[in-house]
């Protein structure tokens, strides 16, 4: 199935309901479990929370996570406290994941945990700590911050505590101070001294917390408004203060021509016209902003040098590679350096490009903005359901034509 999306020739305006945030809906979700319960409001409908909340909720004896990676991370490491035996396990892209580097944390804490197909990857059968080995474990900074968190969020309930070290330079690391700030919110302490975060042994408490609109589905229409010289969009449910790392696609838009103004309900979104003709972006701090970010710069013909794409590899596909793909059908060119990407813009052919989207949901919405300067043809729409399951409602809400 594909949905083709019609040149959009009017001013783009419009209040947007956006979906809630994925990230902090599934930290809140293993706090709760791990508690005598929280209140929580606004949980996300993204189909990766879903995932979540079923199976701990029926905490049956085979765990399928299907494609959701966090949920894989969070609920390895909650089982590392809860399990008796229990397999966890995913689709076949989800088997390709690597996760070893969290397991071994795990068993050096005291877990019971067997992979049951590839050394280091899923599926695994997980037993429970029974007597913790380990008080300070040592873990790369420089991979997916959802290891850490995963660790983190589990360390009040290990008997000892736990003091974990970052070793080297560290990745998301707004994702890192999600997990603790949410922890924070229902009692948790923490001291973080030098490379080491140290969380002694304590009970979450229960306490009232209504997720945040999602940053990473506004990246979104952000494009649009960059890409619609008459743009005026209003996203409610943003906060200015916010937990999550992406919230940095308000400064990197504002160089594609695209205003923010906070309100106390969301923001508004206004295109003042402006762009760079070259920007050297970091996405270290914001991994799941560069697709979106590739896109309008190819579209608005900006050059690039990224940095901090490498966790990009290990996502629902290898999006570089994906990247490079799509991104040709715009006659945009990627090349690899040490250490950094370049991007360069060319001419776009004047055809409906059809675009794959490799069961990759941000790959379908990050190219989706390209329908207010020209027709584009989405393959496999409903990957969309992973974290943004209204999306193509909400685009024909504002007269986005789909067929």
């Amino acid at each position: 199935m594909s949905y083709k999306l019609h040149k959009y020739y009017k001013q783009l305006s419009g209040q947007i309901v956006l979906t809630s945030s994925k990230s902090e809906s599934n930290r809140v979700l293993i706090m709760n479990a791990l508690s005598d319960g929280l209140l929580l409001e606004n949980l996300s409908e993204a189909r990766d929370t879903a995932t979540m909340k079923r199976l701990l909720e029926e905490n049956n004896e085979v765990w399928d996570v299907l494609d959701a990676g966090t949920t894989m991370r969070f609920c390895t490491a909650f089982l590392a406290l809860k399990g008796h035996k229990t397999i966890i396990t995913g689709t076949e892209r989800m088997q390709q994941r690597p996760i070893g580097i969290l397991v071994d944390a795990l068993r050096e804490l005291g877990a019971g945990i067997d992979y049951l197909k590839n050394e280091g990857y899923p599926p695994m059968q997980i037993s429970k700590i029974k007597d913790q080995k380990a008080v300070k474990i040592r873990i790369p900074g420089n991979i997916s911050s959802q290891y850490i968190s995963a660790l983190l969020m589990i360390a009040p309930c290990l008997p000892k505590g736990l003091q974990l070290e970052l070793v080297g330079e560290i990745y998301s690391l707004p994702y890192i101070e999600m997990t603790l700030g949410l922890m924070g919110h229902f009692g948790i302490k923490h001291e973080w001294q030098a490379r080491t975060i140290k969380i002694e042994a304590q009970h979450y408490q229960s306490n009232t917390y209504r997720v945040e609109s999602d940053w990473s589905g506004a990246s979104y229409w952000y494009s649009m408004a960059a890409l619609n010289q008459d743009a005026e969009i209003y996203l409610s449910g943003l906060n200015e203060m916010s937990y999550q790392g992406d919230q940095a696609i308000a400064g990197i838009m504002e160089t594609f021509g695209v205003r923010t103004t906070f309100t106390s309900s969301g923001v508004s979104l206004v295109n003042h016209g402006a762009k760079e003709d070259f920007l050297d972006l970091d996405f270290k701090k914001c991994p799941d902003l560069a697709q979106t970010v590739m896109v309008i710069a190819a579209a608005k013909n900006i050059h690039l040098r990224m940095t901090g794409l490498e966790s990009l590899r290990i996502k629902e596909t290898d999006r570089i590679s994906a990247m490079k793909s799509e991104l040709r059908k715009l006659g945009a060119n990627i090349e690899e350096f040490d250490g950094y990407w370049i991007l360069t813009p060319g001419t776009v052919p004047d055809t409906i490009l059809p675009i794959d989207t490799y069961e990759d949901h941000r790959m379908a919405m990050a190219f989706a903005p390209l329908c207010m300067i020209r027709n584009i043809e989405i393959k496999d729409p409903d990957v969309v359901k992973k974290s943004y399951p209204g999306f193509w409602e909400d685009l024909k809400s504002v007269g986005v034509v789909i067929e």
